[in-house]
């Protein structure tokens, strides 16, 4: 842990951090919000670094430190890792150089999606970095042995890059996401699990995909709630929830664009927080 986070204050009183790649973690940030709208957030969208599935292990769990840093600084008491790839590649080393610091990941729904699966064939819609993490293998392979479910992993390469650009309901966009869940409903998966926090922007087109390739029923598992459940049972836990005395604030930072910023929190979310630019965050010190 760096000086400047040694002994942090942990108090009810102070927010909580979120960060993503971008803007996919405001789908988790919904949650929060509405679930606990007495706290105060603080989110980040490192939108110059996106999309975090095209790079290496070493560099996520790098910028991850850093952005964590970063919120510390700014007297957080919990950190949500709103974004799957960062979870999986970083999550680890964030608890090892922050111990005290409550710490809450998410990752694709595979158990909720398997105990839902009459199939037993889940298709997991995933960036590749995150597909390809040890983590993500290694829950497939426990929960596949004990339901038996088969999990078809889909990497959907170019997704972010179109849901940061706000192309929500585009040709090019929709092109890929027929293009990704066309062999999964052809393999006979009968649930698909979001497994990057960006997807559920684009959910209304999934299932509107979906509906189009199969009359049969297909599930689609979001984990946002679950993580939100995760923080309020974790804050609780810590003592750390805020009394219901004022209305919480949600202030936000991006390493990129502060008017797409904007634009995306009234457009998604109907939240008009202020939004500063960070141009640079410093790696800390004493982490390698």
């Amino acid at each position: 842990m760096s000086a400047n986070t040694q002994g942090m204050p942990m108090a009810p009183v102070a927010p909580i951090g979120i960060f993503d790649s971008g803007i996919g973690g405001l789908s988790v940030l919904q949650h929060i919000h509405q679930d606990l709208p007495h706290e105060d957030l603080l989110y980040f969208a490192d939108s110059a670094y996106a999309p975090y599935g095209d790079k290496s292990e070493a560099e996520i769990s790098a910028r991850s430190l850093a952005v964590t840093e970063f919120l510390l600084q700014r007297g957080v008491k919990a950190l949500v890792v709103a974004c799957n790839t960062a979870t999986t590649a970083a999550i680890k080393a964030i608890r090892t150089a922050y111990p005290e610091l409550p710490v809450i990941g998410i990752e694709p729904g595979l158990k909720p999606a398997a105990a839902q699966s009459r199939s037993k064939i889940v298709g997991v819609l995933a960036t590749r970095a995150t597909l390809l993490s040890a983590r993500l293998l290694t829950l497939q392979q426990q929960i596949s042995a004990a339901s038996g479910v088969q999990f078809e992993l889909q990497a959907c390469v170019g997704l972010v890059d179109q849901i940061e650009k706000g192309e929500l309901r585009s040709a090019q966009t929709a092109l890929l996401l027929r293009r990704y869940i066309a062999p999964l409903i052809t393999q006979g998966a009968d649930t698909l699990v979001l497994g990057c926090t960006h997807y559920p922007f684009v959910r209304p087109q999934i299932e509107k995909i979906v509906g189009e390739m199969t009359a049969q029923p297909v599930a689609i598992i979001d984990t946002g709630a679950a993580v939100s459940r995760q923080l309020s049972k974790v804050l609780s836990e810590n003592n750390l929830l805020h009394g219901p005395a004022r209305t919480g604030q949600v202030n936000a930072f991006t390493s990129g664009s502060q008017s797409a910023l904007r634009t995306t929190f009234a457009n998604l979310l109907q939240l008009h927080p202020p939004v500063s630019v960070v141009a640079t965050i410093a790696q800390p010190t004493g982490i390698s």
